[in-house]
């Protein structure tokens, strides 16, 4: 696990609640996450924001276009399965945590766009103090042209981040 700390300034600092920012995409590393943040033993009141960001994979390829017709409804029916399998994700995850603390306060959210660009502005907007995710996701093809999510987020982010990362099976055995 990798944590990059930052200090925020006075006033949100005074706050006692923590806000949580996890970003998860399904992989086996941001199930990882949801259990070691599942595991900190987190104070009451505590606000969780579970967010999923959805790339469009059209966008990832430069002149790839959808085109009308039954290309076009296959498109829509994609990106609407897409988001269902996502809104799943998320649901599932807040369940996973609510099941090993129940005085957390959890939302959910379900977004399009880049996955760095994304997390930072939920992360933002919600006045996260941390963000955790895992150390690698499902967008290998994304991650090839635009780099690591995770590495992105703990240079860029203006509150701490928490990188999870799987362990093996040699590290388990030695604890």
């Amino acid at each position: 696990m990798v944590i990059s700390l930052k200090m925020k300034d006075s006033v949100s600092s005074k706050r006692q609640i923590m806000k949580i920012v996890l970003a998860i995409d399904g992989s086996d590393f941001s199930k990882v996450a949801i259990d070691e943040l599942a595991a900190l033993p987190l104070p009451a009141g505590t606000e969780v924001c579970i967010l999923n960001v959805s790339e469009n994979p059209m966008s990832s390829v430069p002149g790839v276009l959808p085109f009308g017709g039954t290309l076009g409804n296959y498109y829509e029916e994609a990106i609407f399965d897409t988001r269902k399998m996502a809104e799943d994700l998320v649901n599932d995850a807040s369940k996973s945590l609510r099941n090993n603390n129940n005085a957390l306060s959890i939302t959910t959210a379900v977004v399009n766009g880049l996955p760095k660009s994304a997390i930072l502005e939920k992360a933002e907007a919600f006045d996260a103090d941390l963000i955790v995710v895992g150390s690698q996701g499902h967008g290998a093809f994304s991650r090839f042209l635009l780099g690591s999510v995770s590495q992105s987020l703990a240079t860029h982010a203006d509150c701490s981040v928490m990188i999870v990362r799987k362990r093996n099976s040699k590290e388990k055995n030695k604890q």
